[in-house]
């Protein structure tokens, strides 16, 4: 019986050996798609008055687990049951995620058209963020709650995609550490930016406005605004970037085509351009079917 109960520990400790290993290659594949949800989910977390901002990052963290959750096991079942639908849910994702690049980027081009000139924001600017009103609010967080679980859903893929292969726990075992580490490592990282300032006002305050820690506390308060500003930016990028590689690399014959009429271009330049004409065409169709849907609505 003794000798039954260390076999069964060999096992376990072998098990955990290969998880262990093929959760390292699992995340090294997801790691770029990991920067580019940071990159968003950052973006999607500021906004809000100093007060708000941990927790609505909590709402949007606990969302993302829920969504993990939900994720998971349709994985599981599908890839073990019907592969080919994980495919078809991919490209879904990637086209909502370049409809959002492409409206984000409509967006800035109305505010470049517009006559007047921006409002510059002065100092802190988290205190100058008008309150969100409660329905704003909520809006905003169903808004950050669905677009990481279209990025969920691609890190699930991808990370199954590593270990489709091995035996069903394995594949269990290792995509589920690697979304729980999505999730506890991307929003632990996103409360750390958005409480930046606060930590710079910390430094000040201690050191009594003398110091190289108040210089310090001075240039994150400074950095802040910047910073988001920037991550606006990345958090457009990334999602044109994710969402033209699910398409190049998983919309039949697409890859083959391109390699014919644009053979030579950077891989990644390719990519963005695909989703950018596909994301403004997008944007531009829901765009044009607003105004129709809400004179209909006046109408009646």
């Amino acid at each position: 019986m003794a000798s039954g109960f260390f076999a069964v520990l060999d096992d376990i400790a072998a098990l955990m050996d290969d998880v262990a290993v093929l959760a390292k290659v699992a995340t090294k594949k997801t790691s770029g798609i990991l920067g580019d949800d940071l990159a968003v989910n950052a973006e999607k977390s500021t906004g809000f008055v100093a007060s708000r901002e941990l927790p609505v990052l909590w709402k949007i963290s606990v969302g993302s687990f829920v969504n993990k959750l939900i994720i998971l096991p349709i994985a599981f079942v599908l890839s073990y049951f019907y592969p080919p639908a994980i495919l078809v849910i991919l490209v879904l994702g990637g086209l909502f995620l370049a409809y959002e690049g492409g409206e984000k980027i409509l967006h800035f081009i109305h505010f470049l058209s517009q006559s007047k000139k921006p409002v510059k924001i002065e100092g802190n600017v988290l205190v100058e963020i008008p309150s969100l009103s409660e329905e704003d609010e909520k809006a905003k967080v169903k808004s950050a709650i669905f677009t990481d679980f279209i990025l969920s859903i691609e890190i699930v893929i991808i990370a199954l995609g590593t270990v489709v292969e091995e035996p069903i726990l394995t594949q269990i075992l290792v995509v589920s550490f690697v979304a729980i580490l999505a999730t506890v490592g991307v929003y632990g990282l996103v409360a750390m930016i958005v409480r930046m300032d606060d930590f710079g006002y910390y430094l000040i305050r201690k050191s009594k406005g003398k110091g190289i820690a108040t210089s310090i506390g001075n240039f994150l308060v400074w950095l802040l605004p910047k910073f988001i500003k920037l991550l606006a930016v990345v958090g457009v990028l990334a999602l044109l970037l994710v969402s033209g590689e699910i398409f190049v690399h998983y919309v039949p014959g697409l890859h083959h085509w391109l390699e014919h009429y644009v053979h030579g271009l950077p891989e990644m330049a390719v990519n963005f351009s695909v989703s950018l004409i596909v994301g403004l065409i997008l944007a531009v169709a829901v765009s044009f079917l607003k105004p129709k849907q809400s004179k209909n609505s006046t109408a009646k």
